[in-house]
């Protein structure tokens, strides 16, 4: 026969002392049903049930924080003999971490923590999603992938002995600025595969320096494209070429301290025995 309870003023139910003391109400039923708002005012709240299901859409932890950013909260992970496994944020740092921590749940910081592993779909299907290390790895070997670089930040793409990094595109590579750049390319070793060298500014000088004592050795035929007219005479020695004149070569030179920098041409062989016959 069911029975109803009812009083007009607060009911209270109390074991022995009450909260403070040793005693325990025990509800004894299949089900036990609140309608209404359930406040537990103790320390700690244990529920041995196999399965905890809520109807709720959002769960909210920490909840009497008042203070921005002065309190860790978050979930742990119960691994038995095993350190625990906790979800938080860390409040000092402003930002999630995933880990296991020799902590138990009773702590109120978060000071002992071991970055854990976060499983993730393996492309990422919009442009905020985070990526996983074999999307990663297949944009990189794929080449479908930028790299930028900002400001004097000393950022280095370092590459392990015996790989390479290609560079390949015929007109995208090229840096970007208000001002003229510098691309400088150290190599230990040969610079092969080379069918232009060319300045992109009008004008400008293609510098050849060899390092230390050395000399810019050229091992092959060196040819000079045909001028239209003689360059501006400087303190420097400039070799060209053009048609041939008295000298018979057509490679001329011209240095500003040799002969008030006048054009000379260098004399072909058969050009000076005829010279040197004429002359007696």
């Amino acid at each position: 026969m069911s029975k109803t309870v009812r009083s007009s003023q607060n009911y209270t139910i109390k074991a022995g002392a009450g909260s403070s003391g040793s005693h325990r109400i025990t509800l004894d039923a299949k089900d036990v049903r609140i309608p209404g708002n359930l406040n537990v005012d103790g320390t700690q709240t244990t529920i041995n049930s196999t399965t905890l299901t809520l109807e709720d859409q959002f769960m909210e932890v920490n909840r009497n924080n008042s203070t921005a950013g002065a309190e860790d909260s978050g979930i742990f992970f119960n691994q038995g003999s095993s350190n625990n496994q906790i979800f938080f944020f860390d409040a000092d740092q402003t930002e999630f971490v995933l880990g296991s921590t020799t902590h138990g749940s009773t702590v109120n910081t978060i000071s002992n923590i071991t970055p854990g592993q976060l499983k993730i779909a393996t492309t990422p299907a919009q442009g905020d999603h985070a990526a996983s290390k074999s999307y990663v790895d297949a944009q990189v070997s794929g080449g479908g992938f930028n790299i930028g670089f900002r400001g004097d930040d000393s950022a280095v793409v370092a590459v392990t002995t015996g790989n390479s990094v290609h560079i390949a595109g015929a007109t995208n590579l090229s840096t970007a600025a208000t001002e003229p750049d510098t691309v400088t390319i150290s190599l230990s070793r040969d610079l092969n595969g080379i069918d232009s060298v060319s300045t992109d500014r009008s004008n400008q000088d293609l510098l050849l320096t060899a390092n230390g004592t050395g000399s810019v050795v050229i091992d092959d035929v060196l040819s000079f494209s045909n001028m239209a007219t003689d360059p501006t005479a400087t303190a420097q020695t400039k070799v060209y070429n053009k048609t041939a004149g008295g000298g018979g070569t057509g490679l001329y030179f011209r240095n500003s301290a040799i002969g008030s920098g006048a054009v000379g041409e260098l004399i072909s062989k058969s050009k000076a025995t005829a010279l040197a016959i004429a002359l007696g």
